[in-house]
Formats: structure tokens, sequence, C-alpha cells
């Protein structure tokens, strides 16, 4: 028997990276829509690594960092990546391809995902869901404190990965806009 949500979790990758080679072929990019779209994804890129640097993955709950404005700031650093790169594309085809993909997948994948920590952790994810928005951030901290970025943490997460990824598609959207004249 199927697990609710697996769906969702199984094709988000299978279908994102053909979905980002698309959009990238769709691009036009200009400098002013590669500078702006480099800038919104750098945030995303930082909102991601701080969070990658408080993630204790299977060990504990999370409720630190970014953790304590919104439950989920690797996704919401990944749409903003997602719009950074769409700018970036100056493309509205590209956009019209890429936002029904977060749309459909994201929203399913992050109550999979909740699901998954409800059994693990319990009535403490039900304290901290209480207190902290699943994904648009609060302006003010849920008062999760003591807990301090680490960078052995973002490095056995592994975000060091989206950099580098951010830093290619950069580069390539930069090339394309040369190669266009």
């Amino acid at each position: 028997m199927a697990v609710p949500g697996e769906f969702w979790m199984r094709w988000r990758v299978r279908l994102g990276y053909p979905l980002a080679l698309a959009c990238f072929l769709l691009a036009r990019p200009t400098r002013v829509s590669l500078a702006i779209g480099a800038g919104i994804g750098g945030l995303g890129l930082m909102l991601r690594a701080a969070a990658a640097g408080h993630l204790r993955k299977h060990e504990q709950l999370a409720t630190s960092g970014p953790y304590a404005y919104t439950r989920n700031p690797l996704y919401l650093g990944s749409a903003l990546l997602a719009a950074g790169f769409l700018v970036a594309s100056h493309s509205w085809i590209a956009a019209a391809i890429l936002v029904p993909y977060f749309v459909l997948f994201y929203p399913a994948v992050m109550r999979r995902e909740e699901q998954e920590l409800r059994m693990r952790y319990g009535s403490a994810l039900d304290d901290y869901a209480a207190r902290v928005p699943l994904f648009w951030p609060r302006l003010t901290s849920s008062g999760a404190s003591g807990v301090r970025f680490s960078w052995a943490l973002y490095c056995r997460n592994r975000e060091y990965q989206a950099a580098l990824g951010f830093l290619v598609g950069v580069a390539l959207f930069w090339l394309k806009m040369y190669w266009r004249g």
C-alpha cells in the first residue's frame, strides 16, 4: 500500500530537473534581469544556508534560526531561488511552466514531511506548529533561542551543493546572455 503523499515526493525531483532545463532553454536573460534574479536567488540561498546550519535531520526538531519564523525555511529558500531563476530568465513562458510545478508539488510535500515529523516528535511538533506558520514567515520569532548556526551542520546537510548549483546557474545565464549577443 502506498504511503499518502508518496507520489508528490517521488515526482517532485523527477520533474524538477527537466523543468529547470526547459526554463533555461526558454530563457532570454538581460543584464538587468540577471542582476535582479541573482539578488533574489542569493537571498534564497542565504535563507537555505541559515536553515541548514540549524537542522539536525532525524535527531531533533529544528526550531531555532529561520525555523523560529517558518516551519519550512528550506522550501521558502527554494521558492526564492526559483523566483530569482525566473526573473533572471526573463521569460513569461518559463514562469508559466515553473510556477504551477511549485504550486502543485510543494504544499503536498510540506504536508507529507510534517506527517513524518509528527510521527517522530508528536506533541512537540504540535506545539511548534501552533506557534510557527507552515511556509510564509511570521515577522517575529517564536521565541526559540540558544542554538547557534553551525558550519558543521551546513556541511553535513550538503547545502554547499545548492550554492554551487546557484553559481553554475548564474554563470549559464550569463553565458546565454552573451551568446545571444
